[in-house]
């Protein structure tokens, strides 16, 4: 069989733009009850689509003054949405920088386990001082500490995975999948990672991004075949142009002022407070990503569009219409799927991280009119050929990290300190 892609969905709460809840016939609160997401995820079941993935961060975001946002713990609603389907893949975000691994390891093997071997951890380093505050912090870990105990937790859980006795995966083990494009979170994609979401606007960089992460893995002793990188895609569809084109002016009209210039503020560790919409932001402003706070992924990305485009503000915050900098493609089914056929020919990305405008809406567009025109071009499945995650992604299962349990766990807010099993 020739190489297919690989798709899942974002549940993102009611879309991935910050106005999705103010679009016109949506639930701005359906994202507060389980029904969203088990009707979605039987949705992309039927679309035969690898997994459904939910993002995550440990803390009550500010924002929600202004947006809906995500509101249930991850695998709690997976959990559920396991029960309520068969072979659809379930991954979920989950911070190593808030989370202990003994217990991290145990509740993601149980439901990797009860769900039949279709679970995939998402393992992300937990950014900015509100999570920090959260767990009675001042500030947030140094990147770089975050980024060391994340490897070391991961390896742990992979290690006590591997030695369970009772309750074993159907699959070997949950898909490890991480979401980092920093230089730290390169070097922690090549080290650990299966399943890499990346952020990217340009072709060229994301082929080269891929081609970084598996020439990275093999410094590890690990093969290509290892290794699948989806960028996420934030997509838009109409019946015809004209109809998508209109669909992402509303979009751009219902986004809150507030909370995209809150969000961008965030992103680029930067005030815009008194900044006009017709100004541009001075680029003196701006570090090096590898010195940014954060999220250092979607700060490059903006950095780039700000340094190439030279746009506005108030033409960037539409640009990125509050999200966080992944790629928005806007056409009809048939532009969408030769986008995603560009990329994908190109070793640009091995599928994509699809995060609809407006959920359910956007996402029924994708599933009933896009998914088939990657089907009918033999880009996309039309059956499962197996039963796990695993086996959907075209995984085998990687050699257990050496000595995992050996090394100490730091607590990256106190370098040198290290946390006991």
């Amino acid at each position: 069989m020739s190489r297919q892609l690989h798709i899942n969905v974002n549940i993102l709460n009611a879309g991935v733009f910050g106005g999705s809840w103010r679009f016109p016939n949506t639930d701005g609160t359906a994202s507060y009850r389980i029904e969203h997401y088990t009707s979605i995820a039987k949705k992309a079941e039927e679309a035969k689509l690898d997994a459904v993935f939910l993002a995550d961060s440990p803390l009550l975001d500010p924002s929600i003054k202004h947006r809906t946002g995500n509101n249930l713990e991850p695998t709690t609603v997976l959990a559920r949405i396991a029960a309520q389907t068969e072979r659809i893949g379930l991954i979920g975000t989950l911070s190593s920088s808030y989370n202990d691994p003994a217990e991290l390891a145990r509740r993601l093997g149980d439901l990797d386990h009860v769900s039949g071997g279709r679970f995939g951890w998402n393992v992300v380093t937990t950014a900015g001082s509100v999570a920090a505050r959260n767990f009675g912090r001042t500030s947030e870990p140094e990147h770089a500490s975050r980024y060391r105990r994340a490897a070391e937790l991961t390896e742990r859980v992979i290690a006590d995975w591997a030695g369970r006795t009772q309750f074993a995966s159907p699959q070997g083990r949950p898909v490890v999948v991480q979401a980092g494009g920093s230089s730290d979170g390169r070097r922690l994609a090549s080290r650990v990672a299966e399943v890499i979401f990346s952020a990217d606007q340009d072709l060229d960089h994301a082929r080269a991004f891929r081609t970084e992460i598996r020439n990275g893995a093999a410094e590890f002793g690990r093969g290509p075949e290892e290794i699948v990188v989806l960028p996420g895609l934030s997509t838009v569809v109409g019946s015809t142009e004209a109809e998508a084109k209109a669909r992402r002016e509303l979009l751009d009209d219902i986004l809150p002022d507030a909370y995209a210039r809150n969000r961008l503020a965030g992103q680029l560790g930067i005030s815009l407070d008194g900044r006009r919409d017709d100004e541009t932001i001075p680029t003196e402003l701006l570090v090096q990503p590898d010195e940014a706070g954060g999220s250092q992924s979607f700060y490059r990305v903006v950095k780039e569009i700000i340094e190439k485009e030279r746009p506005t503000l108030g033409r960037l915050l539409k640009k990125l219409s509050g999200g966080g900098g992944h790629r928005i493609v806007v056409g009809t089914p048939e532009q969408i799927a030769d986008d995603i056929e560009t990329w994908f020919r190109a070793g640009a990305a091995d599928g994509f991280n699809v995060m609809p405008d407006v959920l359910p809406s956007g996402f029924d567009d994708f599933a009933d009119h896009v998914i088939p025109e990657l089907q009918r071009r033999g880009l996309f499945r039309t059956e499962y050929d197996g039963t796990t995650l695993r086996e959907h992604l075209g995984l085998g299962l990687p050699a257990v990290p050496a000595a995992a349990h050996e090394r100490h766990l730091l607590d990256p807010y106190q370098e040198g300190q290290v946390i006991s099993s």
